[in-house]
């Protein structure tokens, strides 16, 4: 498989966007949509985001838009949807409408560029003024950054939430350890820091 670029690219956004799936699994519909940071950043929200990334990159820059987009969709490609518009669920917009926009974009996107050679090139219109013309190797790679980007910010998000971690439920990515320990722990590294105030 590592002879093939192409593939390896591909394998780790399919790796990441399962665990954006992972996210919001299992969590009431107040935990998905509540906003835990000081900057509203909350899953359902990232979701939706990374649906319209995807669609975005995969979709409009290479000429094979997905049908069926819902209306904020537009409003954000034509610069009109109110400032992080596409960072959080309306109440009206359900957690099934999103995450399955988000699985129809990640299909899409793998059937265009299965079609589509890493020097093929498409146009990012939001890249500077006039748009940059891009080789689809680029759109992947920033694609996979984006990913995992907001990814690591559900980590953070899905810890406060319900103190689940790690990229899979079966892989929480941490020592195995008791609560006592991660008391202590979280303590000696408090203590580290308090040297410094």
């Amino acid at each position: 498989m590592y002879d093939d670029p192409k593939a390896v690219l591909l394998r780790y956004l399919t790796v990441a966007r399962s665990a954006v799936r992972w996210k919001v699994d299992g969590l009431s519909e107040y935990d998905v949509r509540r906003p835990m940071t000081p900057t509203g950043t909350n899953l359902l929200g990232v979701v939706k985001h990374l649906a319209a990334m995807e669609a975005g990159y995969f979709g409009d820059c290479l000429g094979r838009p997905l049908p069926d987009l819902p209306d904020w969709y537009a409003a954000l490609m034509d610069d009109t949807l109110a400032d992080n518009g596409d960072m959080w669920a309306t109440a009206e917009e359900s957690r099934e409408a999103i995450v399955d926009l988000y699985t129809r974009a990640c299909a899409h996107a793998d059937a265009v560029l299965a079609d589509l050679d890493l020097d093929a090139t498409g146009t990012v219109s939001w890249w500077g003024e006039g748009g940059e013309t891009v080789p689809v190797h680029v759109l992947l790679v920033h694609m996979i950054a984006e990913t995992n980007r907001h990814t690591g910010q559900m980590d953070i998000v899905r810890e406060l939430v319900d103190g689940a971690t790690g990229m899979r439920a079966d892989a929480p990515n941490l020592p195995e350890q008791d609560v006592h320990w991660w008391v202590a722990y979280r303590q000696r590294l408090q203590e580290s820091a308090d040297r410094f105030r």
